[in-house]
Order: C-alpha cells, then structure tokens, then sequence
C-alpha cells in the first residue's frame, strides 16, 4: 500500500472506532396547567428522571409582574401520593400568606418517604424516585419559563422535607440561595440514621434501597452536618419546638393533622430537637451563620410548622434579594 493509501485506511479507520456522540438528556416538558384561583395553580410537569407526570402547586404573583425569585417548599413524612395538593395547601395558611408577596412558591405533591432525592434502587412499595435530578436539574427551567422566575432561588421543608431541604442546598449551592428547616434531622449518625430510616419504613419502603446499608457512603454524601462548609454564605433558618405540648395541641385534630396522635407528634419532635442541638453546635463549630429557633412549647405538628415558615419569611426573602 503506497503512503497515500496508507494515509487513506487510517483515517477510515479513525472513522469506524470514534466514539458516537452523546445523545442529550431528554428534557422535562410542561404537560399541563390546571388554574385554581388568579394567583394559585396545579403544574403538571412531565419528568424523565422520575418516568411520570409530576403534580406541583404553584402560587404566583399577579399575572404580567415583572420577573420573581421561586421559593420551594417541600413536604413531610405526611405527604400522600393519594391527595391531589401539597400538604401545604391543606394545612396550613399558606394560599393567604404569600398573597401580598412577590415570590413564587413551588411546592411538592406526595413522595411520601422519599426524602426527595435519587433512590439507589427502586422499591417495591415506594417505586421510582429521582427527586433530586427532577427538583434540581429538570424543573427549574420549566417554571422559571412558566412564571417568569428570575433565577433566584430558595428551599424549605418540614420534618422529611427539612433534611431534603437543607442537603439539596448543599449539594446544589448554586441553585439556592436561602434554606429553611423546620423540625428536621440534618445529620445522620448512627441514632439520627435510624430516626431517617424509620421514616421511610414507617411507609413501606427500604432505605437500603434509598442510600444503601447503614455503612454506604451514601449516608455521608447527604447528610448536611458533614458539608457545613457548603452552607456557608447561604441565609439559614432552622427551627424546631422542644417536644411539650404548647397552646395549640390542646385541640389537636387526629383527622387533620400528622401524626395521627399526639404521643407520635411529642416523640418525634423531641428526636427533631436533638438533632437541631448537634447541627447547631456543628454551624457554630465552623463558624457558619445561621437563625435559629428552638420554641420552648410545640409537637411535630402543623400549627408549629406554618407559625416558622412565617418566622422565616425575613431570612428567606434576604436570601432571594427581596
């Protein structure tokens, strides 16, 4: 073969072994818009990390206002896949509170027990759930087209949606500016491991499944108290309640509110202030910022939830430049 053949083969042959080019992730897509009042609506937003249709509830500035920041808000270990609105919306004052302010509020429908992020392996009972990728990656373009959002961004949560809240901060630092929690366990040692755990077996599913066995590191990878150094910077809201029934336990409602009782709702914010304690003292250790709140009366319940996210309001607002 003369040299000018020789030159011919190789390049055929660089042809045949180059890599082909990467295919684009498929992209979330809006599906529909279901309007409930002027100011609040049902999205539905078509996702391929999650393989379905998700639902969201959307409360919106007056229509033609100039571009807003998007605040989201996560759910509990209360939320249902079979209700058709965020938990927020049922019970909590939520709709009038953000009624005056320039601010859209995103907020998650079911995902019981997922702790909004990417599942290692589907579960049986709790199916496929990539939360993460949905809520970081897929969704923001999509609202911040549909409601003309700024790119300015902030995330809270109570109870589930408080640790989700505060590791999807740190793992995305640059999709939020502001983070609230309240009544959450933002670290994982092995007892406050085992409170996530029961959270998510409480509903049927593994947590295997979810971060692996208590050992992977996968536990470490989303446990917030191990990336302060992330949070730094970012306007932090924690809150939590110490456990005793206050004011508003006196008419608990078992039909209304999560738990369905209140020796479940003391427990479970006692586990929430033990752990507010540590990551406090963590913040403090590494000399990060933060507001936070421990109430001398409250159980893991609503009418404590819906008084911090009002007691948040200051700090998040700075956060999104408001």
């Amino acid at each position: 073969m003369g040299c000018v053949g020789a030159v011919v083969a190789a390049v055929l042959l660089s042809f045949v072994h180059a890599p082909a080019p990467a295919r684009a992730q498929p992209q979330a897509v809006l599906d529909h818009v279901e309007p409930k009042s002027d100011r609040w609506a049902e999205v539905f937003v078509r996702s391929p990390a999650m393989g379905r249709v998700m639902q969201l509830d959307v409360l919106h500035p007056a229509p033609g206002a100039a571009p807003h920041p998007t605040l989201y808000l996560l759910d509990g270990d209360g939320a249902t896949d079979q209700e058709a609105q965020s938990t927020w919306t049922r019970k909590s004052d939520i709709v009038r509170f953000f009624a005056d302010k320039p601010v859209n509020v995103v907020m998650s429908v079911g995902g019981p027990g997922s702790f909004y992020t990417d599942w290692l392996r589907d579960d049986p009972k709790l199916g496929h759930n990539m939360w993460e990728t949905f809520l970081t990656k897929e969704l923001p373009p999509v609202l911040d087209k549909l409601l003309g959002g700024n790119g300015m961004n902030a995330i809270a949560g109570e109870s589930m949606g408080a640790q989700a809240a505060a590791t999807l901060t740190f793992r995305h630092p640059e999709l939020y500016r502001a983070m609230a929690a309240y009544s959450g366990c933002l670290i994982s040692d092995k007892l406050d491991q085992a409170t996530v755990r029961s959270a998510v077996s409480i509903k049927g599913g593994d947590p295997d499944n979810m971060w692996g066995p208590r050992t992977d590191p996968e536990w470490a990878a989303h446990d917030p108290s191990r990336h302060i150094d992330e949070l730094r910077g970012k306007q932090i809201y924690i809150s939590t309640a110490s456990g005793v029934p206050g004011q508003a336990d006196f008419t608990y409602d078992p039909t209304a509110d999560y738990p369905e009782d209140t020796f479940n709702s003391i427990v479970l914010e006692t586990l929430a202030h033990d752990c507010t304690t540590e990551f406090d003292a963590d913040l403090r250790a590494h000399g990060v910022a933060a507001t936070v709140r421990y109430t001398d009366f409250g159980t893991h319940s609503w009418p404590y939830w819906q008084a911090a996210l009002h007691d948040s309001w200051p700090i998040l607002a700075k956060g999104l430049g408001l």
